[in-house]
């Protein structure tokens, strides 16, 4: 991963939005999985504010499934706990016994920030292609939020463009707002103001986006909408932001 790629070329990238943006994370330790590679991935989930590397607790999800071939299955009793980021986390070893896309995707218990008067729900998905058959990866999971994406989301070069349709309960929400930040795994990369830390980017009226990333590795994105209902806290009906969550991989150039 070429981390110390980002401390230069962040600073033209697009417009800047707040630091400390949180996300929901699912990191396969290979998006595109060969023969070669094993029969299995190994997935981690997260709640973390991913280039400052700094963590949060995740409770247990409401669900966490897989899709592979219209197919979705429960996989919510196999996680195992682990700690990421030095807080509560999941893993999970996934056997794959067949070829063709896999999307796994999160709903996490609704997470309670005082500093946004706010809830969170992140609906969070990541794809994985196995043994060479990428078939299946623009499905639609139908989530109560998500992006849908129009770029493969795997199998990408650094400085590609990813594009996706932000949807809220299945509707194309026009002029979104997204937040882009990269999963600094290492704590390497630098930027030259906080500002940077966390990219914002807007979809146009058919609720489509465009982002290409200055350097490889794992980047999230997340749509962000407030949901048409409330939840109680200490006695007050609090909003509640749903984002629609997806990690993307990015490899980086081998070319001259």
């Amino acid at each position: 991963m070429n981390k110390t790629l980002l401390a230069a070329p962040l600073a033209v990238i697009l417009a800047a939005g707040p630091s400390a943006a949180h996300y929901g994370m699912i990191i396969p330790n290979d998006p595109m999985i060969s023969q070669e590679d094993g029969r299995s991935v190994t997935l981690t989930m997260s709640f973390s504010h991913p280039f400052e590397m700094d963590g949060m607790m995740l409770e247990r999800p409401v669900s966490f499934d897989v899709t592979h071939e219209g197919e979705t299955t429960d996989l919510l009793g196999s996680l195992q706990d682990a700690t990421v980021m030095d807080e509560q986390g999941y893993s999970l070893d996934y056997p794959l016994e067949r070829p063709g896309t896999y999307i796994f995707s999160m709903e996490p218990q609704p997470y309670w920030e005082p500093a946004e008067d706010a809830f969170i729900i992140h609906y969070t998905k990541t794809y994985v292609t196995a043994y060479g058959d990428d078939e299946g990866w623009d499905t639609e999971l139908g989530l109560k939020t998500e992006i849908v994406p129009l770029s493969k989301p795997f199998a990408l070069w650094e400085h590609n463009v990813f594009q996706g349709i932000v949807k809220l309960d299945g509707e194309a929400v026009p002029y979104a707002e997204v937040e882009v930040e990269f999963f600094n795994d290492g704590g390497a990369a630098t930027v030259p103001d906080e500002l940077m830390i966390t990219q914002t980017v807007k979809a146009d009226e058919n609720g489509v986006f465009t982002y290409a990333p200055p350097a490889g590795g794992w980047w999230g994105f997340a749509a962000l909408n407030t949901a048409d209902y409330t939840l109680p806290q200490d006695g007050e009906d609090k909003a509640v932001e749903l984002g629609a969550v997806i990690w993307v991989h990015f490899e980086n150039w081998t070319g001259e």
